[in-house]
């Protein structure tokens, strides 16, 4: 495919993203992980969080992922309607990835269902995943960058509860969830949690969720509350890091909602593993950017 100067140029930039954020952790997490190191008290979890912080070192000076799963690459989007790089905008970020998979390098995650075959470049049906929000009135573009892992996607999952079940339910879901499968993501864990009306809706807010800075709240009184009672309870749980036991299970709690039918409660969870891959880029109308996750990235 041709590309337009500004969709090479857009491409090339997503490109060198997306090969660094497989290097590299936003600084919210690695702030949060220094600080969960401070608070350990056994010498196996010291020992694992030691582990840890000598991978990120040695993944940054030989320019390699911190991981070696760096996941099915996911980009959530949120495009002003007046951005330039619009209509190629799937193209281009499906050959970002193919670019970003040969220069980091990047594993190769991306199997096609049914015919059950690697595609050899994380490029496949649907893949990257491209969630898409539209913003009126703005010609700016931003970005949020996502490796989806196999540990970190393990313990996905989402349930329709009768609305007579309440908020309990939603708080059972989630302990059994985590005690069954939080473990296979690599603790600590960002978890993110949606509800809504359907499992589709709640799904997708809860992998938005998982955007969001460690430690931050959703704007709601309540919903920043159940957030911090969330993460009290999880963290009471001790898992650990690596879940070989030691203080705290969670780097945070996030929660996104939306608007539910009555007789509908449904709830869904997602996990980020201690390595969580996130990162965001925002694009003016020029193709100037800035990564907002990583200070002085790209510079």
């Amino acid at each position: 495919m041709t590309f337009t100067p500004e969709e090479e140029r857009f491409t090339d930039v997503m490109a060198q993203f997306t090969a660094y954020f497989g290097k590299h952790l936003p600084d919210d997490v690695m702030e949060k992980l220094k600080r969960l190191r401070e608070e350990q008290t056994s010498d196996i979890a010291r020992l694992i969080y030691d582990a840890m912080f000598e991978d990120l070192a040695m993944a940054a000076e030989r320019d390699v992922p911190c991981c070696q799963d760096t996941g099915v690459i996911q980009y959530y989007v949120r495009l002003g309607a007046d951005f330039p790089v619009r209509n190629g905008l799937e193209a281009c970020l499906r050959e970002a990835v193919r670019r970003a998979t040969t220069s980091a390098p990047l594993r190769h995650n991306a199997v096609q269902i049914f015919d059950e075959k690697n595609t050899g470049d994380n490029v496949g049906v649907r893949i990257p995943w491209i969630d898409l929000e539209l913003v009126p009135d703005s010609d700016e573009c931003t970005i949020y960058g996502y490796m989806a892992g196999g540990g970190c996607s393990l313990p996905g999952a989402a349930k329709v509860l009768m609305p007579v079940e309440g908020y309990e339910a939603i708080v059972e879901f989630v302990f059994d969830t985590i005690c069954e499968r939080g473990v296979n993501a690599c603790p600590p864990l960002l978890l993110g949690i949606g509800i809504a009306g359907s499992v589709d809706v709640a799904a997708t807010l809860a992998k938005r969720a998982l955007m969001r800075p460690a430690g931050s709240h959703i704007d709601n009184a309540r919903g920043a509350e159940f957030e911090r009672m969330l993460a009290e309870g999880l963290d009471r749980l001790d898992i650990g890091p690596g879940g070989l036991t030691g203080r705290k299970t969670v780097m945070g709690v996030n929660v996104e909602v939306a608007a539910r039918h009555p007789s509908c409660l449904a709830v869904s969870v997602q996990t980020g593993c201690w390595a969580h891959r996130r990162a965001a880029i925002r694009f003016k109308s020029d193709l100037s950017f800035e990564v907002l996750t990583h200070k002085g990235a790209l510079c």
